[in-house]
Formats: structure tokens, sequence, C-alpha cells
């Protein structure tokens, strides 16, 4: 019982701090790549009415934000988890592709970012994360 309720935390763990790193990568993004005069990136509607105005540039900081918060999600829900290390990342990548799928119909992109993001972003990253941290173990146990 106490596995199960450790491997449970560690998803909601990983989710919480892989949400915490697509947040602070969505918020850092236009202080470090500028967008078109007016655009609001806050809001669901900002980004709506600013489609047509944005760039492969400006999606690149969508990716690394999706794909780098399932990273970091499931390395740490691997790293918490107690065996089926590998699993609780990729339920980690598998709730974060379902944010993406809802995403992907809320907020207009062009269908070659929603193609690569939801085949890249999530449970790919997810099982790197859960290599990461296989890897990590492995060296210090070497």
């Amino acid at each position: 019982m106490k596995r199960i309720i450790r491997n449970i935390l560690a998803v909601i763990i990983g989710a919480l701090i892989g949400g915490i790193t697509n947040s602070a990568i969505i918020y850092l993004a236009p202080s470090l790549i500028e967008y078109p005069a007016g655009v609001d990136t806050t809001t669901v509607e900002g980004l709506k009415a600013a489609a047509d105005s944005l760039t492969a540039k400006h999606y690149l900081f969508a990716f690394l934000a999706h794909a780098l918060g399932t990273l970091v999600g499931g390395f740490f829900a691997a790293l918490l988890g107690v065996k089926k290390e590998a699993l609780l990342a990729l339920i980690v990548g598998g709730f974060f592709l379902i944010g993406g799928i809802v995403a992907s119909f809320m907020i207009p992109a062009p269908t070659w970012f929603i193609f690569l993001d939801l085949l890249l972003a999530y449970l790919p990253m997810a099982w790197l994360g859960y290599k990461i941290k296989i890897s990590i173990i492995n060296n210090k146990m070497g």
C-alpha cells in the first residue's frame, strides 16, 4: 500500500513540477523573443487574436515549454516513484499529452506545430526524463 501511495504522489509531484517548468518558460518567452506589437500571450483570447501574426520562432518557446515541462515532470515522477518508474514518467507524459490535445483545439496553431508538438513533446520527453533518471542513478552506483 505504501508503494502505491508513493507512486501516486510521485506522479502528482512530477506533474506539478513539470507544470511549473512549462509555465516558467511560457512566462519568460515574451522577454526572450519579440512578439508583434499588441500581442497578448497571457490569455487564450489574446493568442487567438494574434495567431496570424505569429511565426515559427514564436512557436519554438511553446514547444520548449511543453517538451521541457514534460521531461522534468517525467524525471521527477521516475525519481520519486518506487518500481515501474518508466510507467510513472509516461503517466505524467500522458497527462501533458491530454493537455496538449485540448490546447490544440482551443488555441489556433499551424498544423505542422500541432503535429510536431503532439508527436515529440510529450511521451518521448517523459521517456527521456525516465532515461535521464536511470543514467544518473547508474552513474552514482557505477
